[in-house]
């Protein structure tokens, strides 16, 4: 588990990055707060760092055709 301040951090650097995404696509929402959450968990804990995993996430993140 995070401390409270790491927490509040993993949750900014998501908002920011997926600022743009829809509420409605999970897959990708999800697939970006896994990359962060494991980044994380492997010690980069750098704001800025986390943005740019965040970001790579997103441009490989799965979406959904109709």
């Amino acid at each position: 588990m995070f401390d409270p301040a790491t927490t509040a951090l993993l949750r900014a650097v998501f908002d920011e990055v997926c600022e743009d995404v829809s509420r409605y696509q999970t897959g990708a929402r999800a697939h970006v707060a896994s990359r962060i959450l494991e980044a994380a968990t492997n010690g980069d804990t750098s704001p800025e760092r986390l943005k740019q995993v965040g970001r790579e996430a997103l441009q490989d993140a799965p979406t959904t055709w109709r």
